[in-house]
């Protein structure tokens, strides 16, 4: 048992993110220790989804909001024994995770399953994790018939 091993995951609210926190507490399980699971907001005004936030307060209560209900569903899957904790961090998601991952065995990610036409344009938080941080990266792969083909 390593009771100071600590796992990293980022958590987003995606199914990518719910199933690298399950992978995630898994493997802390296996090896005796604890997961820290990490959600990144950040707010700039601009209204990107059907709710938009008011004030970066209000985003951050969001981000809040979310990663404890993942937390919890999590702890209600699997038990309480299971030492997770969360931590809502301002910043991008791959520069808020990699600068978690400090002092970490290893960062978790899920992948969204983009298409490669996509992961060009936009980038990708999995690739800048992998090359900037302080530990080892899993990146969970998408469930199988998630993404269509070609993607």
């Amino acid at each position: 048992m390593n009771a100071g091993y600590l796992i990293v995951v980022g958590v987003d609210g995606s199914e990518g993110g719910r199933r690298a926190l399950e992978w995630a507490a898994s493997e802390a399980a296996g090896r005796g220790g604890a997961v820290q699971a990490v959600m990144a907001w950040s707010w700039d005004g601009l209204d990107y989804g059907p709710v938009a936030a008011d004030t970066p307060q209000e985003e951050e209560r969001r981000a809040t909001a979310l990663l404890n209900d993942e937390i919890r569903a999590l702890i209600r899957d699997r038990g309480s024994h299971l030492p997770v904790t969360g931590r809502v961090l301002e910043g991008s998601p791959a520069e808020v995770l990699a600068r978690a991952s400090s002092g970490a065995g290893m960062l978790v990610l899920g992948s969204h399953g983009h298409s490669r036409v996509r992961h060009t344009v936009l980038g990708s938080v999995s690739e800048a994790c992998i090359r900037d941080a302080a530990c080892p990266v899993v990146v969970i792969p998408v469930a199988v018939g998630a993404v269509p083909a070609g993607g």
